[in-house]
């Protein structure tokens, strides 16, 4: 590729990214593997676990690798149960979660952390209800010296060794945030689950801007349904649809996961292998593949991009890995069972 066609890629991609910052408050944080995200995608997920007490998981995004300025996001959280009724049947959850999303030449990212409480609540036999809140702190950054600009460009070729004129100027801008959310489950039986869950976030309207505008972000709510049946005693089938929108975005992600138990019948301990796909609406199609064993969870993705865009990607949209250990307190605490959940 010459020189100037190759910085003119550079350009527009970068372009193209500042513009979604100018209009869309730049891409929110988000994973194709959603179900992975669970405090992410509603506060009201917070410790939301039939079978464990605590767990931890860690994600990680690399989006749109074959342009310039991909996007590279991860996340670290964890969540545990608490002052639980004598039943198990009450319990309040706490958690934290960091996130953090870098994209393009100037390395624009927005840095979150964020600390989630939520109580739930079991009625009957057969139905619980959950409510959680979020708090977080976030900050965005932009690195002007790491951007080129028309300055560097002579008439004849395009020179990155000369000064832009930014002076090594990096901007930030952070802002407090809050969120909330509600979970209904149902569970008539130990081979059905059913779960919906509504959130809002950026319940405040942040100003997020680099230059004291009155640029506030568009409070964005969220809608999940996640149902799970154990067809026979080594699959489970697990649909399941998120939708959001902010500002007249949108994004909806539906499809579904087998679990398939491939463990020996001898061995206390299962294991279990995932596969899925998702499709991401006017955008892409998502496959899923995954292991289970005992208490740990890894799982991949892969988007493949159906859009216009999948010109400039060649069709590589993101790569995407989950990992995630659920546990317990002690012995008394793994022989509990709190709710119906489909499990081998």
């Amino acid at each position: 590729m010459n020189p100037q066609k190759k910085y003119a890629i550079t350009f527009a991609c970068s372009a193209y990214c500042l513009l979604l910052t100018a209009f869309c408050n730049a891409q929110g944080m988000h994973f194709s593997q959603y179900y992975n995200a669970p405090l992410l995608l509603n506060p009201a997920n917070t410790a939301l676990m039939p079978d464990n007490d605590y767990r931890v998981g860690v994600n990680y995004r690399n989006q749109w690798a074959a342009v310039p300025v991909p996007y590279r996001t991860y996340s670290v959280y964890g969540d545990l149960q608490a002052l639980r009724n004598r039943n198990y049947t009450n319990w309040l959850g706490l958690g934290f979660g960091f996130w953090s999303d870098k994209a393009g030449n100037g390395d624009l990212s927005l840095s979150r952390i964020e600390m989630n409480v939520a109580y739930h609540v079991q009625m009957g036999e057969s139905a619980m209800i959950s409510a959680g809140v979020s708090v977080a702190q976030a900050q965005r950054t932009v690195d002007f010296n790491k951007l080129t600009f028309d300055r560097q460009w002579d008439g004849f070729r395009f020179d990155p060794a000369k000064t832009n004129g930014e002076n090594g100027y990096t901007a930030r801008t952070s802002f407090f945030d809050l969120g909330a959310g509600v979970n209904l489950a149902y569970f008539p039986n130990e081979n059905t689950y059913l779960k919906i869950g509504m959130g809002l976030a950026h319940l405040t309207q942040p100003k997020e801007t680099f230059y004291g505008q009155e640029n506030k972000m568009g409070m964005r709510p969220t809608g999940n349904v996640d149902l799970l049946v154990k067809l026979s005693n080594n699959v489970i089938f697990n649909p399941s649809v998120y939708y959001t929108t902010q500002k007249g975005a949108m994004e909806l992600l539906y499809g579904t996961q087998f679990k398939v138990n491939v463990s020996d019948p001898k061995q206390r301990t299962v294991t279990a292998l995932i596969v899925g796909a998702y499709h991401r609406w006017n955008e892409a199609l998502v496959g899923t593949l995954g292991l289970q064993h005992g208490q740990f969870r890894f799982m991949t993705s892969y988007d493949y991009t159906m859009s216009s865009f999948n010109t400039a990607t060649k069709g590589r949209g993101a790569f995407e890995i989950g990992i995630v250990y659920e546990g317990v307190y002690g012995e008394f605490s793994r022989t509990r069972q709190s709710f119906n959940c489909p499990r081998f």
